[in-house]
């Protein structure tokens, strides 16, 4: 049973006993979904120039992100058609957010959708077509891989790299990649090193996008770096020390534990810079330039 936190935003999110963790910002759940997925994969710019868009939604959750998703292409052009694959280990997820109205804050076309999609699972009628895939989406996306779907937006929105590193690691986030289009953007609220070095692994060039709230910076991945905003000098160095060495999961059916452990030691072997050094350096470059500022 989810019962809904109110965001800063006006929007409601639940809180996740397993996981221990929020599935949104406190700063604003629906603006999370605008400003960290919708807005870095450019589904607006690209509902001006096609007619049919592909969105694979990773942890589709309370639905927020696609629902965003919808109401910003459908803003720009009516007619676009949509077919959306989501993924969702929890289907009690979704289907409580449709029990408490969370989506009465988009369309109620958009609203009266997910809500039959969550219900289910499967959803078919003019301008969309949508499914919703429940499982372990290790497994779940080896069959929309193994299909050929090529997304045009990818949402990468699991629980924190800590918490749920099974859906971090270079070998799921390089299956993640293979579902994205040649021209298309995968959109993720995480700026870890790890996550970042797992992109880029996977043949992708990663770039920030500006933090909700409080929260750090997150980050959108391309294989075409065009428009993409480089990473800052500190961002890059952070990618060469021991927080980058990325989650691995190599028979995709490790537990969290095991996964955990497996990178905490590679790290203590590693002669990579270690975080906290790194840390410190550019503590001390930020006050030294604030100093002569």
């Amino acid at each position: 049973m989810f019962i809904p936190q109110l965001t800063e935003d006006g929007s409601y999110t639940f809180f996740s006993e397993e996981f221990e963790e929020l599935f949104h910002s406190h700063s604003g759940a629906k603006l999370e979904a605008e400003q960290k997925f919708v807005d870095p994969c450019q589904l607006k710019e690209k509902a001006k120039r096609h007619k049919s868009l592909k969105i694979l939604d990773v942890c589709y959750g309370l639905g927020y992100n696609s629902a965003a998703a919808l109401e910003g292409i459908w803003s720009i052009n009516r007619k676009c058609h949509i077919e959306l694959v989501a993924l969702e280990s929890d289907i009690d997820v979704p289907y409580q957010s449709g029990v408490y109205h969370l989506l009465k804050q988009w369309p109620s076309f958009i609203r009266d959708s997910l809500t039959q999609l969550a219900q289910n699972h499967e959803i078919q009628i003019p301008r969309l077509r949508a499914n919703l895939l429940i499982g372990d989406a290790r497994n779940t996306i080896k069959t929309l891989y193994q299909s050929g779907f090529k997304a045009d937006a990818i949402f990468l929105d699991p629980f924190s790299p800590p918490k749920c590193p099974q859906l971090w690691t270079l070998e799921f986030i390089k299956l993640v990649s293979g579902c994205l289009h040649s021209q298309g953007r995968l959109g993720t609220y995480s700026s870890a090193a790890a996550v970042r070095t797992a992109l880029q692994s996977a043949g992708l060039t990663v770039a920030p996008t500006k933090g909700v709230g409080r929260r750090s910076p997150g980050t959108v991945a391309s294989f075409n770096c065009q428009d993409l905003c480089p990473l800052s000098l500190q961002e890059q160095e952070h990618l060469k020390t021991r927080a980058a060495i990325p989650y691995r999961d190599p028979s995709l059916r490790d537990s969290a534990m095991v996964i955990n452990q497996r990178r905490r030691t590679e790290q203590i072997s590693s002669d990579l810079e270690p975080t906290s050094r790194w840390k410190k350096r550019w503590k001390k470059l930020v006050r030294n330039s604030q100093l002569f500022n």
